[in-house]
């Protein structure tokens, strides 16, 4: 037994001696010797190539086996594969990254910017300054749109730029096509009387507002009456009442479908127009109520008129501010931001408000000019006012006895604080209304023989109609342009 033992152990250190040894002399003859001994090789082959780093020998002749099998089997292993498309997809994943790293950047840049200025527009503080770039327009360039009867005595412009609704004496309402200066409905107004039967105006269209989407078109008229119109059909949705006098503002919440409205009554009314429902009313002028506007705030502002104060309604609170700094009628107002307002009077003087001081921050007197015989002269009423929003751009329109009125353009001086005349447009007649559109690239007039609240002149000359004034700018200058960059 223990011999047999000991002869054993004799044999396996032999054995592997031999086992390590044999294979690399076998793979020397296998080059040199016939068929058999290449296909004997074969088995070995795969094993080898696994320890093929642990000896020198095997090293040398492995670039022939490793073309053969190349040849004849595959290129690469499954690992090797598999570790080649992983490094192959972790670099495009790194590709990848990159590139949406510089897109989120400039995506995060555009987004701050974009939330910068909406917390400034909220705050009343965005001013773009797009003034002095501005070129007066060529006469020729001015497009005339004629289809009321009577003076046009209202407009508005959707926020998309593309219509225009305008309303007048004659108690109807027209949808027109900004582009191609087609009308694309009439609401023919009725006669007084017929209220009953007829769907419409049957009595002077003072003021309008449209939603700022574009899906309500609210009209007020001298007969207490507030209707409510779907703007894209222009068919007839709800008529609110409840003013005492005629209704002379109007202006929807922006983003909302709530609609402030301002009567001869001297009251404010608030409603929702989705419910079709009466809200509240707030009470507060001396007079008859003029002029309104509203922002995104639910908050409004009012012109009272012959009682000289402007007044800023805090619907939530309930609560008004009231301001007082022209001699005469105040006929028209206009926000600019949240924070800033341009009104205009009868005594000929355009003023800029903010929301945070009782008086004007500035006031342009005789903005207009003057009419009459030496030594009675009397300043051309401004009967309306426009501001493009959150810039420093506003306009005011003359109404007078003059065929000669004028649409004077005017730049607002840092912080509000001045008013810079730019230049003017001349337009015969009285302008009633008048809207800037929302991308700043035309400023709509409307305009008539009368002025819109009364019948006190007119000129025979004049054009009841809209005016498309459009807005140039001057070329950019190289130089700037250079710097800029």
């Amino acid at each position: 037994m223990s011999s047999s033992f000991f002869i054993k152990k004799k044999e396996n250190p032999t054995f592997d001696k031999k086992g390590k040894n044999t294979q690399a002399p076998k793979r020397k003859g296998d080059g040199d010797s016939g068929g058999k001994s290449k296909v004997q090789a074969k088995k070995p082959s795969k094993y080898n190539e696994e320890i093929s780093s642990d000896s020198e020998t095997e090293s040398r002749v492995e670039p022939k086996r490793r073309q053969s099998n190349q040849e004849t089997e595959y290129d690469e292993t499954p690992q090797e594969k598999k570790l080649r498309l992983a490094k192959l997809y972790l670099d495009q994943l790194k590709e990848e990254e990159e590139n949406k790293a510089e897109e989120d950047s400039f995506e995060t840049d555009l987004i701050a910017g974009r939330l910068q200025e909406e917390v400034l527009e909220q705050k009343g503080k965005l001013q773009r300054l797009i003034a002095k770039d501005l070129m007066p327009p060529d006469a020729s360039e001015i497009r005339v749109l004629r289809g009321h009867k009577l003076p046009v005595t209202c407009l508005v412009v959707t926020s998309d730029d593309k219509y225009i609704f305008s309303a007048a004496k004659d108690c109807s309402i027209i949808k027109w096509d900004v582009e191609s200066g087609k009308k694309l409905h009439t609401i023919h107004g009725g006669r007084k009387g017929t209220e009953d039967r007829h769907v419409g105006h049957t009595a002077h269209i003072l003021c309008m507002s449209v939603s700022s989407d574009g899906k309500y078109l609210a009209t007020g008229d001298m007969n207490k009456l507030i209707m409510i119109w779907e703007a894209e059909t222009c068919k007839h949705l709800y008529k609110f009442t409840g003013h005492k006098g005629p209704v002379s503002g109007l202006s929807f919440r922006k983003g909302t479908h709530d609609l402030y409205s301002a009567s001869h009554d001297r009251s404010i009314k608030v409603w929702n127009v989705d419910e079709n429902a009466y809200v509240e009313t707030l009470f507060g002028h001396q007079d008859a109520i003029t002029g309104l506007d509203s922002l995104s705030r639910e908050r409004c502002v009012t012109a009272g008129g012959r009682d000289r104060s402007v007044r800023v309604w805090k619907i939530a609170e309930e609560s008004q501010l009231v301001f007082h700094g022209h001699e005469g009628s105040i006929d028209c107002i206009q926000l600019i931001n949240e924070e800033h307002m341009i009104t205009g009077a009868d005594d000929g003087s355009v003023s800029l408000w903010s929301v945070n001081k009782k008086k004007p921050l500035s006031t342009v007197k005789q903005a207009h000019g003057c009419h009459g015989d030496a030594g009675l002269e009397q300043p051309h009423w401004v009967a309306s006012v426009a501001a493009l929003q959150n810039s420093d751009t506003v306009a005011s329109g003359a109404s007078g006895c003059s065929h000669n009125s004028q649409v004077q353009l005017w730049k607002c001086g840092q912080n509000y604080r001045a008013l810079e005349p730019l230049f003017n447009v001349t337009v015969p007649g009285f302008v009633n209304s008048m809207k800037f559109s929302s991308s700043g690239q035309f400023l709509v007039a409307g305009v008539g023989q009368e002025h819109r609240l009364g019948r006190w002149w007119r000129i025979k000359e004049a054009k009841n109609g809209i005016y498309i004034i459009p807005l140039k700018r001057k070329p950019p200058n190289p130089e700037e342009a250079k710097l800029s960059e």
